[in-house]
């Protein structure tokens, strides 16, 4: 079915954007239409091509106003003389307060002209006709503050998802007007966040490749279509699929993503001239990275956006990390809860009124001058379920601990060379991500979900501690150093960290009917690595069989404390499906041609000198 409705898109799809939900209060809609002028304009670039632009500006001209950009592949709609978006900018707040809001269709998108090149590639020292989307941003904010009245000269960008990566792009080169950037749950590399993780691929974005696989004319109707799967049971169906291959049936050669995909398994110059992580030095405007703690989708991005500006620029760079899966900072929404965990009321609106809000005002409004009351790292405890600030991030204070899986499924403080725990990784029976039987574009509410359906299986490892005796604060990355063996030649190792809540704990109105929270696993954080690419993500490698060999896994950031009266427990498997797409368990070269054959049954070890590092908060 092709999807006409944009906004539908974004709800179903994965809301890569500021999502336009309205506020759950007994406040009036604010009328934009009623406080803001809007115009639409085609400003050339550099190369002649034309982007489609449209910009609020108050009706208010009895003084100047700062404005804020988004750069967007989702269409910067609705089009036409009197049609108004419901909410503009960030937040309500900054909508009320007055600004010059500019949304912008990128390069080969909806309205503009040009081709689209999926994460374009950062030109550095660029001659006379190159162009990438730092030229596009800087030509766009040339010709705004030369030509929209009443603007004070200053510059904001932001975006969430695919337009925060836009905003993280601004940074490059910037022009002298952008004064502050903030990119939230900005893809930071395609091999890392969204479609791969650490070199695996997600097969639950597949339908999102219609997305971004097709060129098009500039055009006001979506020019793709979804494949029709007829089926709710998205485990099923890729199961009974079978290998990567056999999906070409509904990606053909005109979708070049796809066929990006499938001609680039390894991290090579094609991936890597697409990150723009490494771009990421002597950044001038303020910067404030938002991401969300439970964001499955783009959760590695914003760290290293934050890490990297932190350690090569002299600028002033913060970052705010919530209980938020993706984009809900920018929805109001009294209770915030992911899945089947409450965290607490009016989060959201909290970062928009006290956070974002002041960000912008004083570096748009103020020009930076005098005080700004914004922590270095404001970054939300999701065991204590509080706020809290420091001065760097990680925190000073924090130390390393290590913890090693031992026997009788015990989390110890010394290794045990010499255990060893099997189990079978059944090809035909993969451990499901999440028990929810649905087709999802992105399971967002599995990131805190129960994990007891995946402790019970046999192929699904449990180590964890006596229950805790006083609170334990992890506060930074977490590294899983594997010690492992197969006896085939290809293995995916999943590591998830579980927070086992006592058998006291109270259900909350978002529990699903089929759960209780007393003895709830809660997954705090989790990864996989493509055992390929232990070693490196250039050059894979297959597993020598039945031989000890290391692997070591890389958990994105946490600051969750593990409570007095609850456990810290460790799963290992590998297998998530179809969260990631199958391994065949046998080394071929390029994943996306494995054939049926392939595929093969394994037995997977680990053994007790496995370890894994935490930074805990003293």
């Amino acid at each position: 079915m092709k999807i006409q409705n944009y906004v539908t898109l974004i709800l179903v799809c994965f809301a890569c954007f500021q999502i336009s939900c309205a506020q759950d209060s007994a406040e009036p809609v604010y009328d934009v239409s009623a406080h803001y002028n809007k115009q639409e304009v085609d400003i050339p670039m550099r190369d002649g091509v034309t982007l489609h632009t449209t910009i609020y500006s108050p009706k208010d001209t009895s003084k100047k106003y700062p404005m804020i950009m988004q750069r967007t592949p989702y269409s910067s709609r609705p089009y036409g003389e009197g049609q108004f978006k419901s909410k503009i900018g960030p937040n309500e707040y900054m909508m009320k307060d007055g600004y010059i809001v500019v949304y912008q269709d990128v390069r080969g998108r909806w309205m503009s002209e040009g081709d689209y090149d999926n994460m374009r590639a950062y030109i550095p020292n660029k001659k006379k006709g190159q162009v990438d989307e730092a030229s596009d941003t800087y030509d766009t904010i040339d010709w705004l503050v030369k030509n929209v009245d009443n603007n004070n000269g200053n510059v904001g960008t932001w975006g969430i998802s695919y337009p925060g990566f836009y905003a993280t792009y601004s940074l490059l080169d910037s022009h002298p007007a952008l004064k502050a950037v903030s990119p939230q749950a900005c893809i930071g590399d395609f091999f890392f966040d969204d479609f791969h993780h650490n070199g695996a691929y997600l097969l639950s974005y597949w339908r999102a490749t219609a997305v971004f696989g097709y060129q098009t004319e500039p055009t006001t109707e979506s020019w793709y279509d979804f494949p029709q799967l007829d089926t709710q049971d998205q485990y099923q169906f890729f199961l009974d699929n079978g290998p990567l291959s056999n999906l070409d049936e509904y990606y053909k050669e005109d979708n070049e993503f796809w066929t990006q995909l499938k001609e680039h398994p390894n991290y090579d110059e094609f991936w890597k001239s697409r990150g723009i992580i490494q771009h990421l030095k002597d950044i001038k405007p303020a910067v404030m990275t938002v991401g969300g703690l439970f964001d499955a989708e783009d959760l590695y991005g914003p760290y290293e956006t934050y890490k990297n500006i932190e350690a090569k620029s002299d600028n002033f760079n913060i970052m705010v990390f919530g209980p938020w899966s993706h984009g809900d900072w920018a929805r109001n929404k009294e209770r915030q809860a992911i899945g089947n965990v409450y965290f607490g009321d009016n989060i959201s609106d909290y970062y928009q009124k006290d956070l974002e809000t002041p960000f912008f005002e004083h570096f748009l409004k103020n020009d930076g001058k005098g005080d700004v009351n914004l922590s270095e790292a404001r970054i939300y405890d999701s065991g204590t379920k509080e706020w809290k600030s420091y001065d760097s991030w990680p925190p000073e204070n924090a130390t390393k601990k290590t913890m090693y899986l031992g026997s009788s499924q015990k989390l110890n403080s010394l290794p045990e060379a010499t255990q060893e725990t099997k189990f079978i990784s059944d090809v035909n029976k993969p451990v499901p991500y999440s028990e929810d039987i649905k087709m999802v574009f992105t399971p967002r509410k599995y990131m805190t979900d129960d994990q007891r359906f995946a402790a019970r299986r046999p192929d699904v490892l449990v180590f964890e501690t006596p229950v805790m005796t006083e609170d334990m604060t992890l506060a930074g990355d977490i590294l899983a150093k594997l010690q492992v063996a197969t006896t085939g030649t290809a293995a995916d190792w999943v590591v998830k960290v579980i927070d086992v809540y006592p058998a006291d704990a109270k259900d909350t109105e978002e529990t699903q009917d089929h759960l209780k929270m007393s003895n709830y696993h809660m997954m705090v954080r989790s990864e996989v690595l493509r055992g390929r690419f232990r070693n490196s993500f250039e050059q894979p490698e297959p597993f020598v069989p039945n031989q000890k060999t290391p692997v070591t896994i890389k958990l994105q950031d946490v600051h969750h404390t593990i409570k007095k009266g609850h456990k810290l427990q460790i799963q290992v498997q590998s297998t998530w499906f179809p969260y990631i797409d199958l391994n065949p368990q046998t080394y071929v070269d390029n994943i996306f041609e494995a054939k049926a054959s392939d595929f093969k049954t394994q037995t997977h070890s680990v053994f007790g000198d496995s370890a894994i590092e935490f930074s805990i908060l003293n």
